[in-house]
């Protein structure tokens, strides 16, 4: 957006929370541009009360008329068995007048891209965004709008929102509400604790529990404040972001009026005075954990965790006033307490005020033989008439009454409005005209109705034909991230992949070295690559060549593609359909792709393999439950330093463990040039996906890298390598000499799903 050519501000959205009707009409009322809300299925914050479409119809035109958009959250990802019941969905979502659909899965920009391109698509911060080349990625895929990653600093973010606005992309940016300690999409920890994945919108916040006293005397040591970059928005506006979102789609309307006003008060201050208020007294008034804007300010430290994850609204009140006793404190918490209610029923009393109920239409319908038939329609704001291309006769088919009229025109009840009377008294008897006339009428009332917008036909769920079953034999792979595990392969059949840090930077000349001497071995590219570690990942790129990559990074898939580098996508891409295979294939020239490890037995099985394109899968590893850039130490051990600076990621490397009030623990590692991760305490072990799913995956994966966990292995790497590779060549007693070997393991994602 940025600014004109009188250097005045250009107005930065407002997009608000919309988890029910009520907390929708709030944001509207308190003045935000925007609203994003999901239906009661399909979305990522599945514990909200979302609306049914019936009520999406009535909420656009409500916030329409009141100058506020409406973005519809579809943000997770999606097993092949939904793609139906995703189509019929979509194909009612592109006949309205929605302003946006907010998307993680890739098959579904895949969908939008080729069949529904009347739709906006904007992409949700779980695709966790940090890098240029993921801009120019979710632009091949006609994306146009990208809200970025949380864990940003405004240098960041002022930078890939100049390259965002290059390719005609806009940037959101979250400003307030909850901070996720992991990155979003790659965080799995809800997923294996209960089968409640965060990437399908069922989040337990695993984080926010509860845990056994840590050494640093921690009991929430994974629960961080809230964002709020109130104070911040200059900074923003300077960056040229393009709009400001607010999080909380779990939130109550009272919370959504208040927050919502405060920055558009403090938006207005800063258009009008060119400064911002220095009070956020109202933000401490609804729910908050207290606040934090340090990822914003690049400066990552302790301050930004707290120890409970309840409301801090009282106990912000004791830290701005210095009570002198009991008693004081209770009359000042009583009186806010009054405040909110008051507050409540006020703002309540203006929600009551409007109507998300659907216009009403009266049509009346007339003509005689020899005549073109005639429809006209009233609405609250206007009224038009619609004739038929052809003249009513007295023989055909179906005579024209009020049933068969009804049946052609009801589509019209799906939009904005509903038809509340047909009239035929003018119409003469026993008249007929053909079908497809009648559905002509009822698209041109549709165009009308519809600011003009064309109707799009219904379109079927395209037929992705399933492979014949010829016999794959599958290959073994290997993950090793240490130069010493190089010789494990010798002799071995096994392909070797090489994880890279999340941070190259300092090891560039190293690893370039290291992969000049070993041409066979395949570069393994991490999740995150922000700033600095993204450009020293292209360098090693462009400086080895190498014949073959698998990432788990868009950035660099999308440097694949435009160098002709053949690639794999990584399992933390999340694939879980036949489109989100489709999309890398057709858009990015992608060779292969890991499925996700979250897919039970019969949602891997639906998945349709494209034509000459592999599939791939991880048998045993260590389970990532997620990455953060935030110090995990401070809550947990405790760390000398208060802050990250620039040593820590490459340079630190500790290892401790979290264990909730169930008994269950984590394993917290820090390794050098990686950010601070969790990990599962047992490893995933599968054996069984080599015989349920045959003749699907080209390779299987074994992941024996050094990460310290519960799981232990009796014998060395490379007998180990020995033992899959006779599980793969179908030696009977090998898959419980492995059990026997490898132990305790888990795989409980394979039998439970998603």
């Amino acid at each position: 957006m940025g600014y004109n050519s009188n250097s005045v501000r250009k107005e930065i959205e407002i997009l608000a929370p919309g988890g029910d009707v009520d907390s929708i009409k709030a944001a509207i009322l308190a003045g935000a541009n925007a609203v994003y809300c999901g239906l009661n299925k399909f979305n990522a914050r599945n514990s909200a009360a979302n609306i049914s479409f019936d009520d999406l119809q009535g909420v656009l035109r409500l916030a329409h008329k009141n100058n506020c958009q409406v973005f519809l959250t579809l943000n997770i990802i999606f097993v092949e068995s939904e793609i139906p019941a995703l189509f019929s969905l979509l194909n009612k979502l592109v006949n309205t007048s929605i302003d946006g659909i907010i998307v993680q899965d890739l098959g579904l920009l895949y969908l939008l891209t080729n069949y529904f391109k009347g739709l906006k698509i904007h992409v949700s911060t779980q695709l966790t965004t940090h890098n240029k080349g993921q801009i120019e990625f979710l632009s091949m895929l006609n994306a146009s709008r990208v809200n970025l990653s949380r864990e940003l600093n405004l240098d960041e973010i002022k930078s890939l929102t100049s390259v965002a606005h290059k390719n005609n992309i806009l940037t959101e940016v979250f400003v307030h509400g909850s901070y996720c300690i992991s990155f979003s999409g790659i965080c799995y920890m809800s997923s294996l604790q209960g089968g409640n994945s965060g990437n399908r919108g069922r989040c337990s916040q695993p984080c926010r529990d509860k845990y056994k006293t840590t050494a640093a005397g921690k009991d929430y040591p994974l629960n961080m404040k809230d964002n709020s970059a109130f104070f911040d928005l200059k900074e923003l506006s300077d960056a040229e972001v393009d709009s400001i979102k607010i999080e909380g789609r779990i939130k109550k309307f009272d919370y959504v009026y208040t927050v919502v006003n405060a920055f558009r008060k403090q938006l207005q201050s800063l258009y009008k005075l060119n400064k911002l208020n220095t009070d956020n007294t109202e933000l401490y008034k609804v729910f908050n954990r207290d606040f934090s804007n340090s990822f914003l300010k690049g400066n990552i430290h302790k301050d930004m965790f707290i120890d409970n994850p309840r409301d801090h609204s009282i106990k912000h009140l004791s830290e701005i006033n210095d009570y002198s006793s009991e008693s004081e404190l209770e009359k000042d918490h009583l009186a806010l307490y009054n405040e909110k209610e008051k507050s409540k029923a006020a703002i309540n009393h203006e929600i009551n005020q409007l109507s998300i109920e659907k216009a009403p239409l009266i049509i009346s319908i007339s003509g005689e033989c020899g005549t073109a038939l005639k429809v006209s329609v009233i609405t609250p704001e206007t009224s038009f008439d619609v004739f038929s291309e052809s003249n009513l006769i007295n023989s055909g088919t179906q005579a024209l009454d009020y049933d068969m009229i009804f049946k052609r025109l009801k589509a019209i009840n799906d939009t904005e409005y509903f038809i509340k009377n047909i009239n035929i008294e003018n119409l003469q008897k026993n008249l007929y005209i053909p079908f497809n006339k009648l559905t002509s009428i009822k698209k041109k009332i549709l165009y009308l109705l519809n600011n003009s917008k064309e109707f799009v036909d219904p379109i079927e769920v395209p037929v992705l034909i399933k492979q014949s079953k010829t016999e794959i034999k599958p290959t073994l792979s290997v993950l090793i991230s240490s130069p010493e595990d190089l010789n494990i392969c010798t002799k071995k059949n096994a392909t070797l992949y090489f994880q890279l840090p999340d941070c190259i930077n300092k090891r560039s000349i190293e690893l370039v070295t290291l992969f000049k001497k070993n041409e066979n071995l395949i570069p393994w590219f991490p999740s995150i690559l922000i700033g600095e570690a993204y450009s020293a990942a292209l360098e090693f790129l462009q400086e080895i060549k190498p014949k073959l990559i698998v990432t788990n990074n868009t950035g660099i898939a999308y440097e694949a593609f435009k160098n002709s580098i053949p690639w794999i996508a990584g399992p933390y891409l999340n694939t879980a359909n036949s489109y989100s295979l489709l999309a890398l294939k057709e858009n990015f020239y992608c060779t292969g792709s890991f499925i996700s490890n979250e897919l039970n037995k019969e949602q891997i099985q639906r998945i349709k393999k494209p034509d000459d394109f592999n599939l791939y899968f991880s048998i045993y590893h260590p389970i990532l439950l997620m990455t953060s850039r935030q110090c995990l130490f401070h809550q947990i051990t405790g760390c000398e330093k208060d802050r990250i600076d620039e040593n820590c990621i490459q340079d630190c490397e500790k290892l401790a463990s979290i264990t909730n009030l169930k008994n269950h623990s984590f394993v917290i590692e820090k390794s050098k040039g990686n950010y601070h991760k969790i990990y599962n305490e047992t490893n995933l072990l599968n054996t069984d996906i080599v015989k349920d799913i045959p003749n699907i995956f080209t390779s299987f994966l074994i992941d024996l890298r050094d990460i310290k966990t519960e799981t232990k292995i009796g014998v060395d790497k490379s007998k180990i390598i020995s033992h899959f590779e006779n599980l793969l060549n179908g030696n009977p007693v090998s898959k419980n000499e492995i059990n026997q070997i490898i132990h305790p393991t888990t795989n409980s994602q394979y039998k439970i799903g998603i």
